[in-house]
């Protein structure tokens, strides 16, 4: 009998999943005016999608689970999915439904996103045996709030089957809790820690994020200024650098931190080179235009590293 479990992925992701206009433009417009673009361009977005192509580029078996509409945008996401070796066995395809799209103007004199979105009409995700199993087999299953129902249920198998659940913290959507209750791995934004706890600042907030759902670790993103670690078991907070870079477009930034945050994860760093791991990917990603194609590969991530003093050494990750 053959043995397929080489083949199946390590991280697996259930969320939002958008085709992404992107357009360049020299600043910000002005209302009711007319402004010429650089460029633009048709792109996949969506945090746990863009997460699971992060860590496919960066050498790990990664899987989307989800629905995706039969229009125009919903192949662009499968076929993007492929070009970056994202498995897709696990999407179902559904006609006669719009899919989830957004526009997103990139001004070039702040490095500043705007982001107008549709998220169509999908119906909502479900979980069949296949699924779960995949959930079941993998290291690492990613979530960003979306599709609430079923990432649940999912974060029930994860549980049983010990599988780690990465939470992306970034929308203060209704009932978010019965996700952070599930959550080994919670990575909120600053404005997510604060908006949720009515903490004054990240270091608060993470404590509190910690005491109150006791997750493994909480690891708050704070941009420019790094982030935050906070390890409950040992009580200790920590703070991560972002690493300076001339930065061209930071949209995605996020999102592919936590799918490098979770590729770490798989390859057996602790929790704070995790935290250095991700960063060094994010800003490197800064530093070209598209959330999912400037990702680096691993051996880009590591000389980056290497450069400023910091050794990358794996360990496996037998689960």
């Amino acid at each position: 009998m053959l043995d397929n479990s080489r083949n199946e992925p390590e991280i697996v992701g259930i969320g939002a999943c958008v085709m992404d206009t992107l357009i360049t433009i020299p600043e910000y417009p002005k209302e009711d005016t007319k402004l010429r673009a650089h460029s633009s361009e048709a792109v996949g977005g969506g945090p746990t999608a863009t997460g699971l192509i992060a860590a496919s580029k960066l050498g790990i078996r990664a899987g989307f689970i989800g629905v995706l509409a039969e229009d125009n945008g919903g192949q662009f996401l499968v076929d993007d999915f492929v070009r970056y070796a994202v498995n897709v066995d696990h999407i179902e395809k559904k006609t006669g439904y719009r899919s989830f799209t957004s526009t997103i103007w990139l001004a070039g004199d702040k490095a500043t996103r705007t982001c107008v979105f549709d998220k169509g009409n999908l119906p909502p995700l479900t979980l069949d045996e296949r699924k779960k199993a995949a959930v079941a087999n993998a290291k690492v299953l990613m979530i960003d709030g979306n599709e609430m129902d079923a990432a649940e249920e999912a974060c029930l198998v994860a549980r049983q089957s010990g599988t780690k659940v990465l939470y992306d913290c970034g929308g203060l959507y209704d009932g978010v809790e019965r996700l952070l209750r599930l959550t080994d791995v919670m990575i909120p934004s600053e404005e997510f820690a604060l908006g949720h706890t009515g903490c004054e600042t990240a270091e608060e907030a993470a404590v509190k994020l910690y005491e109150r759902y006791q997750p493994q670790v909480v690891v708050i993103t704070c941009g420019k200024s790094g982030g935050i670690l906070y390890d409950g078991s040992k009580q200790e907070l920590w703070h991560y650098p972002a690493f300076p870079v001339d930065a061209v477009d930071t949209n995605g930034s996020g999102d592919v931190f936590h799918g490098a945050y979770a590729a770490g994860i798989v390859k057996g760093f602790d929790y704070r080179k995790c935290c250095i791991f991700a960063s060094a990917v994010s800003a490197i990603k800064c530093t070209g235009v598209g959330a999912r194609k400037s990702v680096p590969d691993y051996e880009t991530v590591c000389s980056f590293l290497e450069s400023r003093g910091i050794q990358v050494e794996e360990r496996v990750n037998t689960k």
